[in-house]
């Protein structure tokens, strides 16, 4: 998805409103279950879906090569690994830091299990607040309006070959 210039090695997602369209502490009640055609339910019965290019994104800078990894701060730990697995991602995913907390502390974590530098790394979330504290360690973030999409994925990577 990136054409020329320095990459990541490690790109790295939130969950909530950056991977899905929800909240899966509120707006969702595990557990969940899937289907035989593949399509994912709560516990009441209502369809749990993600934002639309998300399983191309990620099966694609998996195939790039990039390290993808995972870092959210929602208290339903089980839910999200959950929905992780009834997705099919985990086979993307190297690094998952899902559990209440800073994304310094996130992130820290992914440093020391992967020998990463924070330089290395790019972080797609939707929320504005982590950005000054990611800023401050040198994790790369990029704003997500409404869901990752491909463009979302291609000025990401332009921008962080523009910074390095």
């Amino acid at each position: 998805m990136s054409k020329s210039g320095k990459k990541p090695k490690l790109i790295a997602f939130d969950l909530d409103y950056t991977l899905w369209p929800f909240w899966v502490d509120t707006h969702v009640d595990p557990p969940f279950k899937k289907d035989k055609r593949g399509v994912v339910y709560d516990a009441r019965n209502q369809k749990v879906k993600c934002y639309p290019e998300v399983p191309e994104i990620l099966k694609q800078l998996h195939k790039e090569g990039y390290l993808i990894g995972v870092a959210s701060r929602t208290g339903e730990i089980d839910g999200a690994n959950q929905l992780l697995d009834l997705f099919d991602w985990n086979k993307y995913i190297t690094y998952k830091e899902i559990y209440p907390g800073s994304k310094n502390n996130h992130f820290s974590r992914i440093k020391k299990d992967s020998g990463l530098e924070y330089s290395e790394m790019l972080f797609f979330d939707d929320e504005h607040r982590n950005k000054p504290d990611l800023d401050k360690i040198g994790v790369l973030m990029i704003l997500v309006p409404n869901g990752v999409d491909k463009d979302l994925i291609k000025k990401g990577l332009e921008e962080y070959a523009s910074k390095s």
